[in-house]
């Protein structure tokens, strides 16, 4: 193993066994069925949670409920301020919480302490943005369509959504999600990931806690088929949200079509960081590390592969690899750990699999490339990984690799640059590095990515809406814009005093 740096397991006690039931119309309940799945964790390798497995009668039952309550007006016809005074209530709960959600979440999901504790932590912001929204939605008025006439554009809730997330982020991108479609006035049912179920249901917890309304709020757990599937097709459905892999997002596209109704996707990404020679290289090169490595590189706003101007390509691929070595690999649960497990065994062997044929096509590995074994944790873990001589063909360049991996690829002009960067089948982010104004304005403006990072990373804010070019997705989350994704718009046209010429001749 070559010189990196790993943190061995730590004595910790474990929490007691999670047990999952579904949330449907307000009660907490077993699967009619009485099938249950655990979660193993993949760091510790014991069984965190047990949960229900849902099914079609479970995912009915749910989205029954949410439309009877949507259809009610509890919630829908609720005024702003009563949904912003829950969602604030959640808020408050949630920071009350983090230590508990964040344990659960890391012994899930492999991500260290830290990491989990920010996650959750810093969900409460979205929380307390999308209760500002909830005060300020409003529509528009049309005054001057003449002295008997006035129109009225009204923002109506879209109905019942469906909300589908991933792994890797359970609490954090259900965040992105809940918060708005419920200050919006919709209602909702959630399904979590199956591998990561249990902090959704404490938000569930919270969100009952909070007062708000029976069947606003369901949760169905288990799997893709038959869940999500038939919250994806369902007549009663208005709305799916998904987060998740391209090739998934693709096949709720095409099913939900069937009824119309819409899709909000936030897929993958193949993210770049471009390096142009006047950076600050030390701060362009911690924002790589940090890039590539945080939360496992199992984000979809990894950047996995850097763009580097030839003039200063060896220097800084020295700098990257020098500060891989420092980065905390290992237990989770140690404070100072700064990447953690890979989510599952196949997973970590899928990534293996890309370091392995990019090394048969001629590259070179710089650092890593192979499995990670942490003393008292066990073997499913990858060492951070550098690649260079990647030809920008390789599947390692082109492909969502989500683990450890740095793909290093070269450039000699601003025009190269863009091209390499615009040349993959994902538009999610991309990152610039320059002293000059005006080249990150210009690839700011040519990068056909969702977001632009200049001289940084991975930085956002719940005003910022984020999301995806091509096939890293469609529509719009947080922010305004992904606000406006749970509404319908209505126009009403109103005729003042009786002032409306007949059609038909009067006798």
């Amino acid at each position: 193993m070559k010189d990196i740096t790993i943190n061995p397991a730590i004595p910790f006690d474990l929490p007691p066994l999670f047990v999952g039931q579904h949330l449907i119309d307000g009660t907490w309940q077993d699967s009619a069925s009485g099938e249950t799945f655990e979660r193993r964790s993949p760091s510790h390798g014991h069984i965190v949670s047990r949960s229900a497995t849902g099914g079609e009668v479970e995912a009915e039952a749910a989205i029954q409920a949410a439309r009877k309550a949507f259809d009610s007006g509890v919630w829908s016809r609720a005024s702003g301020k009563e949904r912003a005074a829950v969602l604030l209530k959640v808020a408050d709960l949630i920071e009350q919480n983090v230590d508990r959600i964040a344990l659960i979440e890391t012994l899930e999901s492999g991500k260290p302490i830290s990491q989990s504790k920010g996650e959750v932590g810093g969900a409460a912001d979205l929380w307390r943005y999308a209760a500002s929204l909830a005060r300020s939605t409003h529509g528009d008025s049309h005054n001057t369509l003449g002295a008997d006439m006035m129109g009225v554009v009204l923002k109506e809730p879209i109905g019942v959504v469906s909300i589908i997330t991933p792994w890797n982020f359970p609490f954090w991108i259900l965040s992105q999600k809940l918060p708005f479609a419920l200050a919006a006035g919709c209602t909702v049912v959630v399904k979590p990931s199956e591998m990561t179920p249990s902090t959704t249901l404490m938000l569930g917890e919270l969100l009952v806690e909070a007062g708000l309304p029976a069947g606003v709020c369901n949760i169905v757990l288990g799997y893709g088929v038959p869940v999500g599937s038939l919250m994806s097709t369902h007549e009663s459905v208005d709305m799916v949200s998904f987060t998740g892999s391209t090739a998934v997002g693709k096949t709720i596209s095409a099913v939900a079509s069937h009824t119309l109704k819409k899709v909000a996707l936030e897929l993958g990404g193949k993210n770049p960081q471009v390096i142009f020679p006047d950076a600050d290289l030390d701060a362009a090169a911690d924002a790589v590390v940090f890039g590539v490595y945080f939360n496992v590189g199992q984000c979809c706003n990894s950047s996995s592969r850097i763009i580097v101007h030839e003039d200063i390509a060896i220097d800084f691929r020295e700098r990257v690899v020098a500060l891989s070595r420092k980065v905390k690999f290992g237990d989770p649960l140690d404070p100072t750990t700064q990447v953690g497990a890979i989510v599952t065994p196949e997973h970590n062997s899928k990534i293996d699999s890309y370091v392995k044929q990019a090394q048969a096509s001629g590259a070179t590995v710089d650092l890593g490339g192979e499995p990670l074994e942490v003393e008292g944790l066990g073997d499913q873990f990858y060492q951070p990984t550098v690649i260079s001589d990647v030809s920008p063909d390789m599947p390692i360049a082109r492909d969502e690799v989500f683990g450890p991996v740095l793909s290093v690829l070269t450039f000699k002009t601003l025009d190269e640059a863009i091209t390499l960067t615009n040349d993959s089948a994902y538009g999610l982010s991309a990152g610039v590095w320059s002293e000059n104004v005006h080249t990150c304005l210009e690839f700011a403006r040519r990068a056909e990515t969702g977001t632009v990072w200049t001289n940084t990373w991975m930085d956002g804010f719940p005003e910022v809406a984020f999301g995806g070019f091509k096939q890293s997705g469609q529509g719009r989350e947080i922010g305004r814009y992904g606000f406006e994704e749970f509404f319908e718009v209505k126009s009403v046209v109103m005729r003042i005093g009786n002032s409306r010429a007949p059609w038909v001749p009067q006798d």
